[in-house]
């Protein structure tokens, strides 16, 4: 498991979180049980307790913090200043090497929905809106600029976000393709998707991504 800094507590609930992901990933939540969990990280069972009263409690962490984290990445990978193409760019970069390095929790954060009770499903889902409307508004933007071709925003960043968010399903780390490769590939398909005229500076980047699977 990763080392963690701080308290020993606060290294031990790192350490549930972590082990909490990897066997709801593998098993499912409803499969894994408190007591495989602490038996995971080392812990008498009754201690998990003490981080989250339930393994509810447990799942909607996880979850929101899933979400908080590609909030986070985001605003720190947003460039400024840029425009509608470089800004879509920036978005699905960031968004396939966020869910790439945490394929575990993605999957958690995908397939477990429908273990949320209703008022914390709700929150997750203001979550994803949230963070999904900054791509409509890139795509709203580079519409009304005629940069892009886009008659269905929503239909089109839907579109987007299932087919970036899906490269864990099949991406494995040191086979044929890399991750810059991966990246590439993506940035290329959703330039196409979206009728992209782009020129100068972004056309460059696309075309040395390109590149890189010749």
């Amino acid at each position: 498991m990763a080392r963690t800094t701080g308290s020993d507590g606060e290294k031990t609930e790192a350490a549930v979180r972590e082990a909490a992901v990897n066997l709801i990933a593998r098993y499912g939540y409803e499969a894994m049980s408190m007591r495989q969990l602490a038996a995971e990280v080392g812990v008498q069972a009754a201690a998990l307790y003490r981080y989250f009263p339930t393994k509810g409690d447990l799942l909607f962490t996880l979850m929101r913090e899933h979400m908080e984290g590609l909030r986070e990445a985001w605003e720190n990978a947003r460039p400024a200043d840029a425009d509608p193409a470089e800004q879509l760019a920036a978005y699905v970069r960031n968004h396939i090497a966020f869910h790439i390095e945490r394929r575990h929790a993605t999957h958690v954060s995908n397939m477990e929905l429908r273990s949320l009770s209703p008022d914390r499903l709700t929150q997750i889902l203001r979550m994803r809106t949230a963070y999904e409307k900054d791509l409509r508004a890139i795509l709203r933007d580079g519409a009304e600029a005629g940069v892009f071709s886009v008659e269905d925003t929503g239909l089109t960043a839907m579109a987007l976000i299932q087919m970036m968010t899906g490269v864990i399903v099949w991406f494995r780390p040191g086979e044929r393709l890399s991750v810059t490769e991966v990246t590439a590939t993506y940035l290329s398909m959703t330039m196409r998707l979206v009728g992209a005229k782009i020129g100068g500076t972004e056309e460059k980047h696309v075309h040395e991504h390109a590149q890189l699977r010749a």
